[in-house]
Formats: structure tokens, C-alpha cells, sequence
């Protein structure tokens, strides 16, 4: 296997509701594994996600849990996730549903550099860039 760079994300509770919200924008296999099934089923977190992982047919993976008691969480501002490619549909897809709910703050529109590019934060606070190359 080949080294590869993923962005893991923490969440405030939510970890489950995001990653589902995530595998319904972008396909794929979705495993989430508790921090009652490593160990702490009695602890109150232990219906939490310890560990998320979504893999998709594009070859995209998104990771992410749910913030530890005790560990400091701050959403949106240490994380944002850029996808970019040539395929116009499925990136103007993805920007329309991780939009949905949440704040464009770049429109997707071509750009100086002559490629579509759009920003935007989706409903948990986790910032997305599109760039969509040769439009």
C-alpha cells in the first residue's frame, strides 16, 4: 500500500450523524467503531464513535471520531477538506450537497486562474474547497 493523506476530523458528539451525512453525499463504505466496543462499555461515551472511516469508489477517505471527554474541541477551525478534479457533475454535486444547510462563502464560479472554484462550510462547521480544473 502506498502512503496516503487523509483528513480526520473531531466532532462534539456527532461524529455518527456526520459521517452518515458524509457517506449520503459521497457513496461509499462507511465503518464506525464505539468507544464501548474498545473497552469502555460502561463509560458514558461508549455509544460515541472512537473511530470513523469512509471510503469511497472515487478513492476518497474521510476519517473521524468523537471528541474525548476532557479533550478541547474546536469545529471548524483546524481542518478544511479540499476535493478537486476534472469531473465537473460530481464535483458541482458534492459542492451543492456539502453546501446544503450550511454557508457558501465562495461561490462556485470560475476563478482568474481559469478553473471553477467554490468554498464553502457545510452544517457542522467543517469548511470544504471545490475546484473543478479545466472549465
Amino acid at each position: 500500500m502506498t502512503s496516503r493523506l487523509n483528513p480526520y476530523i473531531s466532532f462534539a458528539g456527532n461524529a455518527r450523524e456526520a459521517m452518515e451525512y458524509y457517506e449520503s453525499v459521497f457513496g461509499g463504505t462507511l465503518r464506525l467503531n464505539t468507544f464501548g466496543e474498545f473497552g469502555q462499555a460502561d463509560a458514558p461515551e461508549a455509544d460515541k464513535i472512537m473511530h470513523g472511516m469512509l471510503e469511497t469508489s472515487s478513492g476518497y477517505t474521510l476519517m473521524g471520531a468523537d471528541t474525548p471527554p476532557g479533550m478541547p474541541h474546536n469545529p471548524g477551525d483546524n481542518i478544511t477538506v479540499s476535493l478537486s478534479g476534472d469531473d465537473v457533475d460530481e464535483l458541482r454535486g458534492y459542492f451543492e450537497k456539502l453546501s446544503d444547510g450550511g454557508t457558501v462563502t465562495v461561490p462556485l464560479e470560475k476563478q482568474m486562474w481559469g478553473d471553477e472554484f467554490g468554498a464553502c462550510q457545510d452544517r457542522f462547521g467543517i469548511y470544504w474547497m471545490v475546484n473543478i480544473s479545466g472549465t
